[in-house]
């Protein structure tokens, strides 16, 4: 069984810079979620990702276009 949020690509990858881990989902939020604990991180994440549906939704505001593993391999 599909849910919203399955419909965005979610990339959780270590940050040189930051010296941790950092997820994001690109085309639906900003910024993103960090930690030191891969796992955790995106499970954050996927917590991150089904507030920022909840809150479109109760304001009314329509969900960005989805996201696909292919058109985010096609950006790099």
């Amino acid at each position: 069984m599909s849910k919203t949020s399955d419909r965005y690509v979610k990339v959780v990858a270590w940050s040189e810079e930051d010296q941790c881990y950092v997820g994001r989902c690109p085309g639906l939020m900003l910024g993103g979620v960090h930690g030191s604990d891969e796992r955790a991180v995106y499970a954050e994440l996927c917590e991150a990702v089904d507030e920022w549906i909840r809150l479109h939704e109760a304001e009314g505001r329509p969900l960005p276009k989805s996201t696909s593993l292919r058109e985010i391999e096609a950006m790099v």
